[in-house]
Formats: structure tokens, sequence, C-alpha cells
């Protein structure tokens, strides 16, 4: 997974250029913006912004649903007007006018749009989780719409950005594995809308292994965060230049130095080596699951494959499938593509003459930089297709070595201009262009890459809301966030793992900011996979939240979460106290509870026996006789089974936090 080298302390000291992308998003600007088109959902109940470019002085005339509004272009040419509240429903028509030119977007649809932000789980496509593709045929839904913002960094706020809306349907939501739209943000809209029975707008805009520096804005950075106060001074005074040739020189040097499968004229990418240290993989498949367990570097795979004399010497295809995160793949030892996007996949040409009869070597070399590593797709997507000839399947054993082992080499060196982690780079990217379009509210998953950093946390994650809500001018918006699912072998004893931490930034985040909410997915993760595949379930949970608390409904929207102002002790006893019981606490599985852990004054904790009483928890263990501090769910995958009796699980929680201290008995 995706998370980046961290190169200096937040921000790498070379320059960050814009991104060729957002350079030419940005070399035309359109009398509408992008995020105005066909089958579009405008906010409802507010006054909806529409804006654009024109010739400075020039006016203009909105229409929608009858309600009217105008504009006069400023002195740089842009123009914003803003529609009076729309009558909820539709499809509408928008025309937009000038002297000139009349612009009619079709297909309108008026009720709540809400953004879709955050890291790899956020973007993680619909066909990648369980039963994809049953969820891809039976996504047709009309009146839910999808925008989604490609990928872009820049040094600066930009303000176009090229994709346009589509209709909910299985053709737009995407064709199956990572591609397509986000799965969490599509389960929270659905559920919404077939509660609600309103036109729900999704704006998808996330980039797996990305921080939450990132999408935050410089001015809120310098405002909130001493910590980024120099990064965002580097990128703000960084030079536009790219330096590509540079940087490929630094890729070259770092694998010739640090990988012993690049080095001499051919290395482990010939056709001819010795084998006998390679050890063998069936693919696809993650690599954590295969013999590498939390592995982050670099990995040589190697397959023959034999081809008859009518292939020889054709041109050809070859498809691997979606790739974690970037590889370089060689065919008889001649390079034939090299990819550095682990949602990608990977379809490289293979030019006439290079293929011969007979025995055929294939030699991937694949880098992971966190998380989970390998290849990702199907046994159908891993393929040698020649010129009109049949498929040779290419999934099933393949011979492996370690090259690298990122904990003992250098900084691998990033691809500035494609780097999405240093401070502000996706806020200007991602966020500035669509500000400030009318938003209902905004859903987050993200965390995994800021992990070890949970008291900067404390103060980051906030900081992005708050710098989000005064950037679209809607109020406090509501702004729902996932808290971490586990991940990663379960421990046996009680630990204090980085992971816990941060999913305890999450939640003090929404003690500290109103209009928040948290789902936890700390049931749902996968302990070999990074990206747990039961989305349906966190984006139930986060509808949840917005069904409760933005919409009124009288619904349970969170599992137990434990209430530090109640509860004490009592002799080698601690009592917890519970809020969003609903109808009651349960040990699911009808097992006893497990997951909790006590100390004393020793702040050494051990397994503790718990049992429920009424609303409360009674936690102790007679190897502590003056207990002080229990924690519950406190590593990176617990094995804990508190729940409600509307099946929601309890928020982890230690109550020997500073944010949560155990009260004293009275």
């Amino acid at each position: 997974m995706k998370r980046r080298f961290f190169l200096g302390l937040f921000l790498t000291a070379v320059t960050l250029p814009v991104t060729a992308a957002t350079a030419r998003a940005q070399a035309v600007k359109p009398f509408l913006a992008s995020l105005f088109s066909d089958d579009m959902v405008l906010q409802r109940g507010i006054s909806a912004p529409v804006w654009g470019w024109a010739k400075p002085g020039e006016k203009i005339a909105v229409s929608v649903a009858g309600k009217t509004a105008s504009a006069i272009a400023d002195t740089r040419g842009k123009w914003m007007a803003k529609l009076p509240p729309l009558p909820v429903g539709g499809p509408y028509t928008l025309k937009a006018t000038r002297s000139a030119q009349t612009v009619t977007l079709n297909n309108i649809l008026v009720g709540d749009v809400w953004i879709c932000s955050g890291q790899s789980n956020m973007e993680m496509g619909i066909g990648a989780v369980n039963d994809g593709p049953a969820e891809i045929a039976a996504a047709n839904y009309p009146k839910i719409r999808l925008f989604s913002v490609p990928h872009a960094t820049a040094l600066q706020p930009t303000d176009t950005v090229n994709a346009k809306w589509t209709v909910c349907s299985p053709q737009t939501v995407g064709t199956g594995g990572w591609s397509g739209f986000s799965a969490v943000g599509y389960f929270f809209g659905r559920a919404l809308y077939k509660e609600l029975n309103v036109p729900i707008g999704l704006i998808h805009t996330s980039w797996g292994g990305t921080v939450a520096e990132a999408w935050v804005s410089g001015n809120a950075l310098k405002r909130n965060m001493p910590d980024f106060v120099s990064g965002v001074a580097q990128v703000e005074s960084a030079a536009k230049a790219s330096s590509q040739a540079s940087y490929e020189t630094q890729v070259t040097e770092w694998y010739a130095k640090n990988d012993p499968g690049s080095r001499g004229k051919e290395g482990w990418r010939s056709d001819n080596i010795e084998m006998s240290g390679w050890k063998t993989m069936s693919l696809p498949t993650a690599w954590e699951a295969a013999g590498l367990p939390q592995f982050d570097g670099v990995v040589w795979f190697r397959k023959e494959v034999t081809l008859p004399d009518s292939v020889a010497g054709k041109a050809a295809v070859l498809n691997l499938g979606p790739i974690d995160d970037n590889d370089t793949t060689w065919i008889n030892g001649t390079k034939v593509g090299s990819t550095s996007a682990y949602l990608t996949d990977r379809k490289y040409t293979v030019p006439e003459n290079l293929l011969k009869a007979g025995r055929n070597t294939v030699a991937v070399r694949v880098l992971d930089t966190q998380g989970g590593g390998g290849f990702h797709g199907k046994p159908e997507q891993m393929t040698l297709t020649p010129t009109g000839g049949t498929p040779f399947a290419l999934a099933g054993d393949w011979q492996y070595r370690v090259g690298v082992d990122i904990k003992n080499a250098p900084a691998y060196p990033i691809p500035l201009e494609n780097n999405p982690n240093v401070a502000t780079a996706l806020y200007n990217g991602m966020i500035a262009p669509l500000v400030p379009f009318g938003i209902k509210g905004a859903i987050w998953y993200q965390g995994e890459s800021n992990a070890g950093r949970d008291e900067q946390y404390r103060r980051l994650l906030p900081t992005l809301i708050g710098d989000w809500r005064e950037q679209f001018g809607v109020g406090s918006f509501p702004f729902y966030i996932v808290q971490l699912a586990n991940f990663l072998a379960p421990d046996t004893e009680p630990k204090d793992d980085p992971w816990p931490r941060l999913r305890e930034a999450q939640y003090l985040t929404t003690r500290q900011m109103p209009g928040t909410g948290i789902a936890t997915a700390i049931d749902i993760g996968e302990a070999n996979d990074i990206h747990p595949k039961n989305k349906q379930e966190v984006g139930r949970r986060l509808a949840l939240n917005a069904l409760a608390l933005t919409y009124g409904k009288k619904v349970v929207y969170s599992g137990p979460v434990y209430n530090n102002n109640r509860g004490g002790l009592d002799g080698n006893t601690i009592r917890l106290v519970f809020d969003h019981v609903g109808g009651g606490l349960v040990a699911k599985g009808g097992t006893p509870l497990t997951g909790f852990a006590i100390a004393g004054d020793d702040k050494k904790f051990v397994w503790a026996d718990a049992k429920i009483e009424g609303d409360t928890i009674l936690v102790s263990s007679p190897k502590v006789a003056n207990p002080k501090a229990v924690r519950y769910a406190w590593s990176n995958n617990p094995v804990c089974n508190l729940y409600n009796k509307e099946g929601l699980p309890a928020l982890p929680f230690r109550t020997d936090s500073p944010a949560t201290m155990f009260p004293p008995k009275k």
C-alpha cells in the first residue's frame, strides 16, 4: 500500500511541480466550471454557488427550475452567481448565459451532496469488495450521481478539475477490481438514498497512501499547525520546473546501490540466471498472505512461459492486473513497461521479435512501500496475448526472491511531480477546485498513513475539518470519520500499538468538533490486508451517523462508547459505564467478553476478566489487586466482542489517556 517514504520531517526539500494533468486543467478557463455538467446534483436548502470564467466585466445570468441569479466577471474573469434555494427533485435544466453564448446543462437534480475523501480505503472501488460483481450489477440508482476527482498535486490552489458528473449505473460505478467509484462512498450514498428518497450527489476525491496534512490548505496549517510551517513555506516558494531526468537518475542509482537483482549488466531480469535461492508463490496474491508477512521493499518475480513456433517474433500484449505499489517488467531481459501507481492495471506492449519459440522469461520487479504488496488482480487478468492469437495464462506458480527490505535501505527517491505527500499538495490539487460548491457534508476514511503521529493527528484532523468548513462556506457541515479497522496479527499480550492511538485521536476529534461523528471499523478488518473488503458495513455505519445526527432519524448509530465521567473503583474491580448501549450491552457470539486489559500503579497491563452488569462492565484480574486503568480493544488487531444489541461494536478506549482519564471514586 501506498504510503510514501518519508523524506525529511514533513516535506522534501526539493521542488514539487504541478502535475502535467493539473497544468493542462489550468490552461483553459471554461465559461462554466467543470463541476457543473449534465447529470449533476445541486445542494438543496442553500444559495447554491455557480461559477466560471468570462471576459472581465461581462454580465452572466444563471437559471434553474424557475430560479435566477446574475453575476459580473471580475478583473481576472472569474464570475460567481448564487441561486436561491431550489426545489428538491428534478430533473431540471440549468442555463448560463452571457452576451454571445448560452450553455445548457440537462438532467440536473437537487438534493444532498457529500464529499467522500481520504486514502486507499476510501479509494477502493466497488469491484474489489465482497460480492463486488453483484454489487456493480445492482448499482442502478438514477437519482444517485457520481463525480470523481482525478489525482492531482499542485503548489498553489487550483480552480479547475477535469471530470464530469455521471448517473449511477452498473456502467458508471466501475468495471471491477480497484477501478471505479469509491465503494465506501457508494454504499454510504445508497443507504442515504434508500432512507431519505432524495437525490444524492457523491464527490469522490481521495488518493491512496496519503497523509492528512496534504489535504489541508497552507493558510490553515500555518495558522494552527506549527509543525508544518516550514514545509508550507517550501511549497509556496518551490520552483515549478520539472526535473524528471534527474529523478530517473536517482531511482536508477537507488536500485543499483540497494537491490542485488538490479546490479550488473542484466541482474535478475535475465532469461538465464541461477535460481537456487528462489522460492515459489502462486499469483495473483498479496505477498503478506503468501510467505512475506509485514514485508515492505523490493521483491522479484519470474515465470517461464513456453510458446509455440507460431508465436515467435509476434508482437503481444502483457497483462498483469494491478500491482502494489510500483513495478518494472521485462520479457527475455528486455524492458516492456514500468508503472508507479498501485491501482493501475498493468498492460504492456511487447514489441515484435522479442518473443521466441520455446522458453520465454517474464521478470517483474515490484516495490511496495507500506502495507499490502504484490499482485492484487484476478487470475484471468494475468495473460500474455500474441497479436491475433489466444491468451497464454500467467496466473499460478511464479518464482520469487527478496531484493530489498525497506527497513535496511536508504529512503527511496520520490517522483516529485507525482508526490501527494507534502503539505497542501492535495488540498491544492483536489479540494480547492471544488470550493465553494454547495455540499451537505463529508465522509473521511484516512489515518493509516499518519499512524505513529497520533498526538499530532489530534490537532491535524480538527484543523482539516475546520479548514474545509471555512473554505466551502456552508457553516459547520457534518463530517463523519471512519475509525481505522483492525489490521495485522493479533497480539498475544496487551501492547501499546500505534493504531489504537490513532483511533483514539480520531474519536477525540469528534469530542472536540461539533457536527462530527465516527463509524468504527474495529471488527471489519483483515489481518493480512490493510484494505478490508466489507465496505458495505463501513458505508452503512457512516450512513447511520448521518441519518441520526444530520437528518434527525431515530436510529441507533453508534456502538457502546466508554463514558469517562461515570463509573468508579469497587475494591479490586473497575466499573465502566457506557453510552450508546442501544437495547443493551452484549458479548457477541454469547462467549465471555474479550479484549479487556487491566493494570495497577506499575502500568503493566494483563488480560482481564470482564462481565456485563446492566449498562456497565465490571473488569478485574486476580493478578491486579489495586487496579488503576483499563484498556479495551487496544491493539492493532484486537480480539474483542463487546457490542450493543443492534450489532454495533464498542469503540476502543483506554482509561489511562490524558484525554479520558478514569475519574477518582467520590
